[in-house]
């Protein structure tokens, strides 16, 4: 955390994004915020959101607690990237997306869950918080 020149606390943010915003970077959004517990932030987005959250997506992360049935997914905009203290990419490359950025950024290279079965979902989904979970204890650390 850093001190915002109004006296707020400013706290690190990350970034996910993808295409659709309706899988992985939703996930990894949702992980990052619950696991964070205020001491940090995550936020998702995508160049070409769709209009709803996949169905499975939402079905596997409701078997871990987390409810995703009114999550939307949204535009990835300039303004988010300038917020961000980390951009993931969740798989479709980070350059592609986030041209010349000056934010340290990585690409995760994670599956698209479009289309696959729950198991496979539950699969990614586990993935996705193990990455979260290392990605925190870092930004957690540098504060």
């Amino acid at each position: 955390m850093r001190a915002a020149t109004d006296g707020r606390i400013d706290l690190k943010t990350v970034l996910f994004v993808c295409v659709h915003n309706t899988g992985r970077s939703q996930m990894a959004e949702a992980f990052f915020n619950r696991l964070a517990k205020g001491k940090a932030r995550a936020i998702s987005a995508g160049t070409e959101p769709a209009d709803v959250v996949n169905p499975t997506v939402a079905e596997a992360m409701c078997e871990v607690g987390i409810d995703m049935t009114g999550n939307r997914p949204k535009l990835l905009t300039s303004e988010m990237m300038q917020r961000a203290d980390r951009i993931v990419s969740m798989g479709c490359g980070v350059e592609g997306i986030c041209p010349a950025t000056f934010v340290e950024t990585e690409d995760w290279g994670i599956e698209d869950p479009k289309g696959k079965s729950l198991d496979r979902v539950r699969e990614i989904r586990d993935d996705i918080r193990a990455r979260v979970v290392k990605l925190l204890g870092t930004m957690v650390s540098e504060n």
